[in-house]
């Protein structure tokens, strides 16, 4: 026994001063495997005389359990230690700064669109869209501008075949309403969206670029008011109490018809470099609803009257913001879009 209780002490030394995981398992096969010492102990078992083996079995069976638990708890004991040190390398220092995620922002053209949109409709107008390929039927006919009239020379554009085309302006969309309307008023909508004309690319002209118009029909609706609309909508873009004024103009689907000027936003109307020292900027076309187109969504012109408008979101954008060049609102230029972060 005495020599039994050696080898216990020596395999629990052994063990107890091992490092590493590799170290410990050639330990346990030198040990416990069937080239160990524990079983070359048992290889000796058929020397021995009958009497003397079933103590001889037992000593050794304990000194392998013995050995075997050492094994395990060294196992845990590595296991544990490896798992601190883990945890102290990766541990987080909560002190430091949080990281601040990179943001986007809403591109110049978003902003003044949502700007307009909320404008009208805290006044009760709905918001009505439609599709940027387009019938020749409501992108011009419906809106008073017949296959041989002079104004389609400068709107003719990306026709898909004879009866479709990319649409030239969002009055086509006012033309959709005022037909589904069948003649019920009153009508108070915006319509937002893009659309594409023949033209030159340059640093004011584009041929893709964005509108807002406006549209009203109803009793009694006057030139007044279309004058309070538009100033309450120039405002909000722009310096609250912006004035604006009317200039005689011709649009065939409005008459009468009016170019609209606002008050310089840089001088306040007194004169400066951005507009041309007359006080003055030129803003958008207006007028009051035709009576032919009236008459051709089955509404009686005689007892409902209305107004229409449009803007280029573009040109409200480029003046609210400086732009100088509208090719950067379509350049995708990252440097370009973060300017515009603090308005978000």
């Amino acid at each position: 026994m005495e020599d039994y209780e050696k080898l216990k002490s020596e395999a629990l030394k052994e063990i107890a001063a091992v490092q590493g995981e590799k170290a410990l398992e050639e330990l346990r096969l030198a040990w416990l495997s069937k080239k160990g010492r524990i079983q070359a102990l048992m290889a000796q078992m058929k020397e021995l005389p009958k009497e003397e083996k079933p103590a001889f079995g037992a000593a050794v069976n304990v000194l392998k359990q013995a050995v075997t638990a050492a094994l395990e708890e060294k196992k845990e004991e590595l296991a544990g230690a490896l798992l601190e040190e883990k945890l102290k390398s990766e541990k987080i220092d909560l002190t430091l700064n949080a990281y601040t995620p990179s943001t986007g922002t809403s591109h110049p053209l978003s902003l003044v669109t949502k700007t307009i949109e909320d404008c009208f409709v805290g006044l009760g107008y709905e918001i009505a869209e439609g599709p940027e390929l387009e019938l020749d039927l409501y992108n011009f006919e419906k809106a008073n501008i017949p296959h041989d009239h002079p104004a389609r020379d400068m709107q003719d554009s990306f026709y898909i075949d004879p009866t479709h085309l990319l649409r030239t302006h969002t009055t086509a969309i006012q033309m959709r309403v005022l037909e589904a309307a069948h003649g019920h008023t009153p009508i108070k909508l915006i319509c937002p969206g893009k659309v594409y004309r023949r033209d030159d690319d340059d640093a004011t002209h584009s041929h893709q670029f964005m509108q807002a118009e406006g549209l009203v029909v109803g009793e009694g609706v006057t030139v007044a008011d279309l004058k309070g609309t538009l100033e309450f909508m120039i405002s909000s873009l722009f310096k609250e109490g912006t004035r604006i004024r009317f200039r005689p103009s011709y649009f065939p689907f409005t008459e009468p018809s009016f170019e609209v000027d606002m008050t310089c936003h840089i001088c306040g109307g007194k004169g400066c470099n951005t507009c041309k020292h007359t006080g003055w900027i030129e803003i958008l076309g207006s007028g009051m609803v035709h009576p032919h187109v009236l008459e051709m969504a089955g509404i009686d012109p005689k007892k409902y009257s209305g107004f229409a408008f449009g803007v280029g979101l573009e040109r409200v954008a480029m003046l609210k913001y400086g732009i100088t060049d509208i090719r950067d609102l379509y350049n995708n230029d990252i440097r370009f879009l973060k300017e515009f972060k603090s308005f978000n």
